[in-house]
């Protein structure tokens, strides 16, 4: 594929430690992170404003965590419900599969219907106070080349910048182009994604593509509580289903049909139709938001880095919505570089470090990429024999069960003599909500966020002065955790951390910046060889030989 050479432009192009091409879920969450941590950041967005409409309605608990280190929390879910269920149903109404998704993770609900607006916003918000972060928005991406000192990217700004597909832009660039250069580029633009296409990277297509109309919704009657609860209509005549977004406005989906053409159902007066012969509802009960086709589709790139080039998000993972993790899987692509770029620009870490991304990433996303187009497998079928046999299989218990949400368990993660993982090591951490002298929220608001050493007693006697200061250097906050008011101690309100503990049979546990457990200690005595496995696993400089500069966030230090 031909992309156009660099353009030109007089004087001196600007340099940036990191350049966050998208200012999708992903972009948004390397973006907060990276400038929070006081990295020189620019962001490239093709879009001139914020896109302001619901396309993902779901995250998890862990993700919540994300948005709540990236931004306000608070506005990000204020019209967010807990979801207890997702059901799918065949053409009879008969219940075929319920995903059970009660409970809590990280200080959260397990999951939560959300307006993905209110995520975006409150994430922007934050990105926007941040003076080391350049976001230029309204401008494309068309050139890029790396070097041994980074990377070369240049941007164009497209007509007015209202609209910047090719189809508007005819060829026609409004100003001349941007050439800047970047230690990093994370290429977080999307399905179509320009960075992906310049490296050349191709993409695994697992075969099933389908196409469904969104009618997403504002809530207008008292009809909208019948379709509180998820629920999918396997009907080989034509699948369709409900889900709320949020507390205030309601998604109805429907599948396109093959030979039916996309104008038609985008018509909203089809739509109208459809939901008054369907469920019995119009206008009174509802106010159209947006209506749009979808194809559904599986795609895998086959590399997620090219040098100092990184991919995330749908640039590198496209999957069927029937886990409502696309969005999830991008954020946590989003953390997972934010952390481990932020040790490398400042020289804590070697490069090396970053070749974990993929390797801790990939099989995560493949696994949730895999539930997910066994679900659509399951939505889309459309030969009633085969739908019958579904039935059966499901009504018998003969089809093979989903498999439990993975873990990572590749990369930087503490491998016990065996090379096994405990159960607990490799899984997002519980946040409880604590209080440590005057202050009192959940954890990582009252404590700071990064590295965490949370221990039931004073670590210090059991480990080395320099292990001590590893950890220092490191930014890890330690958590020694009591229910009581002991000066200095964190007091746990809730119990999560506690549980979780008592649950695995540990004494400590190291947690990473993207919450996941990095390894576990049954007893105290093992805590030292944990901490000398981390130091390791991160591929540490004992020095700053890299010139970088000390972590931004100052630590709270191990006794």
């Amino acid at each position: 594929m031909n992309f156009p050479s660099a353009p030109t432009q007089q004087g001196a192009p600007a340099s940036y430690d990191v350049a966050v091409i998208g200012y999708g879920p992903t972009g948004l969450v390397a973006a907060s992170l990276l400038g929070q941590a006081g990295h020189r950041v620019v962001v490239v967005e093709r879009w001139p404003t914020m896109y302001g409409l619901p396309r993902l309605t779901h995250i998890d608990g862990e993700v919540a965590r994300i948005v709540q280190a990236c931004g306000n929390v608070e506005q990000a879910m204020r019209d967010s419900i807990p979801l207890h269920t997702y059901h799918y149903v065949n053409a009879a109404g008969e219940l075929l599969l319920e995903l059970e998704w009660k409970g809590k993770q990280c200080g959260y609900a397990a999951h939560n219907s959300i307006y993905q607006p209110d995520i975006e916003d409150a994430i922007h918000d934050r990105v926007a106070t941040l003076p080391n972060v350049e976001l230029l928005r309204g401008w494309e991406a068309v050139f890029l080349k790396q070097d041994a000192e980074g990377a070369t990217v240049a941007i164009q700004r497209t007509n007015s910048g209202k609209d910047n597909s090719p189809e508007a832009r005819d060829g026609q660039w409004a100003e001349p182009a941007r050439t800047f250069t970047a230690r990093y580029v994370i290429g977080a633009d999307g399905a179509n994604s320009f960075v992906r296409r310049a490296l050349g990277i191709e993409r695994n297509d697992y075969g099933q593509k389908h196409r469904w109309l969104n009618l997403d919704s504002e809530n207008t009657s008292d009809a909208a509580e019948r379709f509180k609860r998820t629920t999918i209509f396997c009907d080989p005549a034509r699948g369709h289903m409900y889900m709320p977004i949020g507390d205030n406005r309601t998604r109805f989906e429907v599948r396109l049909l093959d030979g039916e053409s996309i104008d038609e159902w985008e018509d909203p007066a089809k739509g109208w139709r459809w939901l008054n012969e369907k469920y019995g509802v119009g206008p009174t009960d509802f106010k159209f938001l947006r209506n749009v086709v979808y194809t559904f589709q599986t795609r895998m790139a086959e590399r997620w880095r090219e040098g100092n080039v990184l991919l995330g998000g749908d640039a590198v993972h496209a999957m069927m919505p029937y886990m409502g993790q696309g969005a999830c899987s991008g954020m946590r692509d989003g953390i997972n570089l934010a952390w481990k770029l932020d040790l490398v620009l400042s020289g804590r870490a070697a490069p090396s470090l970053l070749d974990s991304y993929e390797a801790e990433r990939r099989p995560h996303a493949q696994q949730i990429m895999e539930m997910s187009l066994f679900l659509g497998q399951v939505t889309n079928e459309d030969d009633p024999h085969k739908a019958a046999a579904r039935d059966e299989a499901f009504r018998t218990h003969t089809m093979p069960p989903m498999p439990p949400f993975p873990k990572v368990e590749n990369g930087v993660l503490h491998r016990e003599a065996d090379g096994s993982l405990l159960p607990s090591t490799g899984v997002p951490g519980p946040q409880a909500v604590v209080r440590h002298g005057d202050a009192e929220g959940l954890l990582d608001d009252v404590v700071g966020r990064g590295f965490l050493l949370v221990t039931l007693q004073d670590p210090a006697p059991f480990l080395s002065a320099g292990q001590r200061e590893f950890l220092t250097r490191l930014g890890c906050r330690n958590v020694v955790l009591t229910h009581e008011q002991v000066p200095g101690a964190v007091v746990e309100l809730d119990g999560e951390i506690s549980r979780f503990m008592a649950e695995h049979g540990l004494q400590a546990y190291i947690g990473r910046p993207d919450f996941v457990v990095f390894g576990s200690a049954p007893r105290m005595e093992e805590l030292a060889v944990l901490v000398d496995d981390l130091r390791l696993k991160l591929h540490w400089l004992e020095g700053d030989e890299s010139g970088g500069r000390a972590s931004s966030v100052p630590a709270e230090q191990p006794a």
